[in-house]
């Protein structure tokens, strides 16, 4: 399996902020997160992602994909059966949405940077930052 390098902020015994570096496996397309600039914003109502998706592939729409495949969203989050990721910021360029997401997961909270890229077949390419998880995503029929 793939992992990524999060950024995890904790507390040490004293009260002090320290930061730490962990490897955690990125599963959920969204499993992550973007390259955001200054000035960007939260998704609006227009967000070109939104729907329901399956993750690496063909979505049937018929009741029948795995659950542990099925990814939704919104212009305000990202659900799939490892957590809940909520868009911190957006950037738009053609066909490419850059986003800061932070995750709740079980073993806590993660941030991250992500790229998606709309392409012509409808899906979406999904990569973090670091190129180290990629998926594409396939959108479920209406």
């Amino acid at each position: 399996m793939t992992s990524a390098t999060i950024l995890m902020g904790v507390t040490d015994a004293k009260g002090r902020g320290i930061v730490v570096r962990t490897i955690h496996p990125l599963i959920c397309c969204i499993t992550l997160a973007l390259t955001a600039s200054a000035g960007a914003t939260p998704a609006g109502d227009d967000f070109p992602l939104t729907g329901s998706y399956t993750q690496n592939v063909p979505c049937k729409g018929d009741g029948s994909d795995p659950t542990e495949l099925q990814v939704k969203i919104s212009a305000q989050e990202i659900h799939s059966k490892v957590g809940v990721c909520t868009f911190l910021r957006t950037k738009h360029d053609g066909k490419s949405v850059d986003a800061q997401l932070e995750c709740q997961f079980a073993a806590g909270p993660m941030l991250g940077d992500v790229t998606f890229t709309m392409q012509a077949d409808s899906t979406v390419k999904f990569v973090d930052r670091d190129q180290n998880y990629r998926s594409v995503l396939y959108r479920c029929p209406q």
